[in-house]
């Protein structure tokens, strides 16, 4: 998953109106940040991850996936990565089916094995803030030195670095640049500056 190292930071956004893909989109790349997991908890998700996988300048997954029937929905939108809030095999297969990445969700060692046994060594962990935190992941990490984590949970510019300091994170998700309320008030403006400061976070490491 080497757009996720790339970036280092996934906005994790909720839509309510799929009309405000695109212009969500150009405010992500604006701030220098090209890269969206839209999450199925609104009825608007796949038309959103639909039109934004159509402005063809930000990479698009979905997330909060958890049946392999939203895997399908997600993938027919456009969805190039899956993230899951946690570990389902059902998922996992049929991401597999489709060829494209699967990222659940794991906090435990047992969880970790098992995701291993299915071939998955990208992990989102999750819900990071209430999991242990940073010191978690780092403790995991020593008997699992071949997973890379993408922290996502309670992470916002007071406490980003912790994780993203850790060699064993690829990534953090978060949704502190795209707030639910800006978007609803059209204001994307805002969104570009907020993303713009998270690049600035992971460019200043």
């Amino acid at each position: 998953m080497s757009f996720l190292g790339a970036n280092r930071i996934v906005p994790v956004v909720v839509l309510d109106d799929a009309a405000s893909a695109e212009p969500l989109a150009d405010a992500l790349v604006a701030g220098g940040l090209p890269i969206a997991e839209v999450t199925f908890r609104t009825a608007a998700a796949a038309g959103a991850i639909a039109r934004m996988s159509r402005h063809g300048g930000v990479v698009v997954g979905a997330g909060t996936v958890t049946t392999p029937d939203q895997v399908d929905q997600a993938v027919a939108a456009g969805a190039t990565f899956v993230v899951s809030p946690g570990l389902s095999a059902a998922v996992v297969q049929r991401c597999r089916f489709h060829g494209v990445p699967a990222l659940p969700g794991a906090t435990t060692a047992t969880e970790i094995m098992a995701a291993l046994e299915l071939g998955v060594d990208v992990l989102k962990f999750f819900p990071a803030g209430t999991s242990g935190g940073a010191r978690a992941v780092a403790a995991l990490t020593a008997p699992f030195p071949q997973v890379r984590f993408v922290p996502t949970g309670g992470i916002d510019t007071s406490n980003v670095r912790e994780y993203l300091d850790l060699p064993s994170v690829l990534a953090v998700g978060g949704s502190w640049m795209v707030p639910r309320k800006a978007i609803a008030a059209g204001d994307f403006a805002a969104i570009t500056v907020l993303a713009a400061e998270a690049v600035r976070l992971t460019s200043s490491m």
